[in-house]
């Protein structure tokens, strides 16, 4: 099922939005500073070409400890990401979920763009991986933080 929801999703303008994030990602590699943002946006771009079967996790999550993107620095990543290039590719994103939910059969579609605006928003500390790995991940963090707490009362 997910290669032929990724298959649909490539031919009904999932390619766009994907040319779109490596298009950012190349803007952002003309620069040295932008290398960070650049790599995000071609792990993004690779993701919203066929977004079935993925999800993007905080990588603090998926380690279980703090790195470079998901602290201060990964924020302050953010925020200057989202004044240059994430609200214009937000916006796409929310634009093509608006075209797809014209038709039913674009729903699932369209709550991807949703998903994938959201990414773009802030995609600093972010990484791509399989929805089991990302269930397995959450269960695991959900189980050391409960753990921590238990040890805390």
């Amino acid at each position: 099922m997910r290669l032929i929801g990724n298959f649909i999703w490539f031919v009904l303008g999932g390619v766009w939005m994907g040319l779109g994030w490596w298009i950012a990602g190349l803007l952002a590699y003309m620069s040295v500073v932008g290398i960070p943002w650049g790599k995000a946006c071609f792990v993004i771009g690779q993701f919203t070409f066929f977004p079935f079967g993925k999800e993007a996790i905080s990588r603090e999550e998926l380690a279980q400890k703090e790195d470079i993107g998901t602290g201060v620095l990964g924020s302050i990543g953010n925020v200057i990401w989202f004044i240059l290039a994430g609200i214009w590719l937000a916006i796409g994103h929310v634009s093509s979920a608006l075209l797809n939910f014209i038709t039913i059969i674009g729903i699932p579609f369209g709550i991807q763009h949703l998903k994938l605006a959201s990414i773009a928003l802030s995609p600093i500390g972010k990484t791509i991986v399989s929805k089991e790995v990302a269930a397995a991940t959450r269960k695991s963090y959900e189980e050391a933080t409960t753990a921590a707490l238990g040890n805390k009362n």
